[in-house]
């Protein structure tokens, strides 16, 4: 599944460090194959799995073993001895069960979004560092190697002056997907933030890795949010968005998703420079340099597990990917979107539904979220009527 990450040598079974995966189901059936995949190795041992409902034999894979199951979290990291805790639970829980983690001394993989608005964002880092654990966020395509190899070619004038970095997720979910469970496509559930949106959750790393590659990840690097949000689905959140972000470098970043396209294709990043330009799709680890006077120059790099990345970080002290302060700015979009008025509702006929897939569809969208990515213009300025800005001139500071 990675490449280029560092080597070890194979342990005898059982060793390894002692990890417990909270969230197993869903998204975390991929922690459980790449926690099996680290086992193998002798890097980590899976100690404990935290559910509501335990694991049956079938839905554990094979090699795993027997680890101890409960639904308490903190009485399961007490009892497994675990050094590291992997976070994989809906958004609205994953401060507090940080917290529970830190307080006991345990590290910590924190899915992304680490937390549904900066106020809880902020409560999160600061309990962290505050119990001198290790939090990494689990925003796996910033541990590709592509992303220090673009800074590299940035910061080597390879495109000229950096004009702006766009970003463009045109995906396709079936309308079973925001019935997934009960917060999904929700703002919020019983009074508490969960801002389930495109831009925030399914393709929150076009953003994170938009921002990574203009250099803009603290707080302070963030002056100003436009956010334009819709919804075909019949949801609450955002399935078709865009995010114009203002940065104190004076170098825009724009990113246009969507879950309702019509030919859905693997999402990307794209900077754009003076005299060219670098696109970098971030699920395939695969870069596109394009400038003048040079033919299109296409590279592949590998990519560093965040697990993996967290274990030497502690037992070598390699250099930590995703601290939670890398992702300040993120959490700035995450927080302007939450403030955001409510996604408006797309009229009838500006979808259809595709009923051999069980999805809708936006006609027009795939070039809208193209051409955002292209131009670093918002969908109203590219002529969707739907479209309506919001701007949080303070980048939505709490």
């Amino acid at each position: 599944m990675t490449t280029g990450a560092p080597s070890h040598a194979a342990a005898p079974a059982g060793t390894g460090v002692p990890v417990v995966l909270a969230g197993a189901r869903g998204h975390g059936r991929w922690h459980l194959e790449n926690i099996r995949r680290l086992q193998d190795k002798g890097i980590v041992r899976l100690a404990g799995v935290c559910e509501l409902t335990p694991l049956t034999p079938d839905e554990m894979p094979e090699g795993l073993g027997t680890p101890e199951q409960s639904a308490d979290f903190g009485a399961l990291l007490d009892s497994t001895g675990a050094r590291i805790a992997v976070v994989c639970t809906p958004i609205p829980t994953h401060t507090d069960l940080a917290l529970t983690a830190a307080r006991r001394g345990v590290h910590l993989l924190l899915e992304k979004p680490p937390a549904p608005s900066y106020a809880e964002f902020r409560r999160m880092a600061d309990g962290v560092a505050e119990a001198g654990v290790v939090c990494q966020i689990g925003f796996q395509s910033l541990g590709s190697h592509a992303v220090p190899a673009v800074r590299r070619m940035i910061g080597d004038g390879v495109i000229g002056e950096v004009t702006g970095v766009g970003g463009a997720g045109a995906w396709a979910r079936p309308e079973a997907y925001f019935r997934r469970a009960p917060w999904a496509g929700k703002r919020r559930l019983n009074g508490v933030d969960v801002i389930d949106g495109a831009l925030t959750n399914p393709l929150a790393h076009a953003v994170a890795t938009a921002l990574a590659l203009a250099g803009v990840t603290r707080a302070e690097d963030v002056t100003g949010i436009e956010t334009e949000l819709a919804h075909a689905n019949a949801i609450e959140s955002d399935d078709t968005s865009c995010v114009r972000i203002t940065t104190a470098a004076g170098r825009p970043v724009v990113v246009a998703a969507t879950l309702c396209a019509e030919d859905p294709d693997d999402p990307y990043v794209v900077v754009h420079g003076s005299h060219g330009r670098i696109t970098f799709w971030y699920k395939q680890d695969r870069v596109l340099l394009q400038r003048g006077g040079h033919g299109p120059e296409e590279f592949e790099y590998g990519r560093t597990d965040l697990l993996e990345n967290l274990v030497d970080h502690l037992t070598d002290g390699a250099g930590l990917l995703v601290p939670p302060a890398a992702t300040e700015a993120f959490m700035r979009v995450v927080e302007a979107v939450r403030v955001a008025p409510d996604p408006l509702e797309l009229p009838d006929g500006a979808w259809h539904r595709l009923p051999g897939e069980d999805r809708r569809v936006v006609p027009g969208v795939d070039g809208l979220v193209t051409a955002a990515a292209d131009t670093l213009a918002l969908f109203s300025e590219l002529g969707a009527t739907w479209a309506s800005p919001t701007a949080h001139p303070k980048g939505a500071d709490t």
